[in-house]
């Protein structure tokens, strides 16, 4: 297994260009269910620059139709993030202080259901920024948001089996 660094601040870059508009070369999901996963599978996408095409259990997007669930569902994204032992990006959990520029956070409510994913673009004297889309932010203070439980994903490297 080959191992490459995830390019943190390419990935922060995609998200920043593209936080309060839509790259054509994906489909805008806000319509049915909405697009905060897409775009951070998106970000992720552009610091790894590796899918992974394992059908059903891997994460890809070739279209709408064409695509994992992993790239676009909040729950499957952290599931194949954090248990990737092949192709593609993969991560683990940190606490808030452990995260980077590029890493993901995943917000839940207090019966346990995480529903909305963001990328962490920067810090302020308030915490953690992100960018994000469905109700779309740019390097919007985490705190901002309201929300029962955070769960913080850093994406440790890219494997290139």
């Amino acid at each position: 297994m080959i191992i490459k660094e995830y390019d943190r601040q390419r990935a922060v870059e995609y998200a920043k260009y593209w936080a309060k508009k839509r790259n054509p070369s994906y489909y805008n999901f806000d319509g049915v269910g909405g697009d905060c996963t897409n775009f951070v599978s998106q970000c992720v996408y552009a610091g790894s620059g590796k899918m992974n095409y394992t059908p059903v259990f891997g994460w890809f997007y070739i279209s709408s139709d064409v695509r994992t669930a992993s790239w676009t569902s909040v729950e499957y994204f952290y599931r194949f993030i954090v248990g990737n032992l092949s192709v593609g990006p993969f991560g683990r959990l940190v606490d808030e202080k452990d995260v980077k520029i590029g890493d993901i956070v995943q917000l839940g409510s207090e019966t346990g259901d995480f529903y909305h994913s963001a990328i962490i673009s920067g810090f302020s004297s308030e915490g953690p920024l992100v960018c994000a889309h469905t109700y779309d932010v740019l390097d919007r203070p985490l705190y901002r948001y309201s929300f029962a439980r955070a769960r913080f994903i850093s994406i440790e490297g890219v494997s290139d089996l």
